[in-house]
């Protein structure tokens, strides 16, 4: 997990304006290896191992035998790095569930860009350049307007519309790929522009005025 993305992360359980204190313990080349991350306001302390950051609010169950996610075979990677505009300029960009099976191949076509993977079979990957690796539960984790984009598949609870328009930045994209007519629903309604729409993908923007 990259240093500097320990200043945008937020109490998963206090939510937006409460953010986290790092407390750590290994850091190598600017990345935690191993540490903590503690809320000032509820005290509640949340792990960083071999990099991986578990920012799920209590009770947090222990999470065994979850597989690690693969590059999915559709959308390629190259898609996903052109709906979300990563074709230059640095930033964090997050990809949820399944689609964090991308990260690390999106951080070697995007450089300066930190590819966040948000899935909890990312607990198996090394730590590598570009990639910030974490688990989290129905709060995403981030400050609001503090990422450039995030990209999943429909097959994530349409209920984190809220969240999703809540954590990207003006002029930030959400690509969704799969069945999307819920999702579109959803995104319309958070006062998201709609950029693309095919039966199995769209993206959305935040404009100046949106959300």
């Amino acid at each position: 997990m990259h240093l500097l993305l320990t200043d945008r992360l937020i109490c998963p359980r206090c939510g937006p304006g409460f953010g986290l204190i790092l407390l750590a313990d290994h850091l190598e080349d600017r990345r935690v290896i191993e540490g903590s991350l503690g809320c000032p306001n509820c005290r509640d302390s949340f792990p960083v191992e071999r990099g991986f950051g578990d920012l799920r609010p209590p009770p947090r169950k222990a999470e065994e035998d979850v597989p690690s996610p693969e590059a999915p075979a559709s959308p390629p990677v190259v898609e996903v790095a052109a709906l979300l505009a990563l074709t230059g300029g640095a930033g964090s960009v997050a990809l949820l569930g399944a689609a964090a099976g991308h990260a690390a191949a999106l951080a070697e076509l995007a450089p300066g860009v930190e590819v966040i993977g948000v899935a909890a079979g990312l607990r198996a990957w090394d730590e590598a350049e570009g990639v910030n690796r974490l688990t989290a539960g129905s709060v995403l984790p981030f400050n609001t307007g503090s990422l450039r984009g995030v990209g999943l598949f429909a097959e994530t609870d349409p209920g984190m519309a809220a969240e999703l328009a809540r954590v990207v930045a003006r002029n930030g994209r959400i690509a969704v790929w799969g069945p999307v007519r819920e999702w579109q629903e959803r995104l319309t309604s958070e006062g998201l522009d709609l950029l693309a729409s095919q039966e199995t993908a769209v993206v959305f923007e935040r404009g100046a005025l949106g959300g």
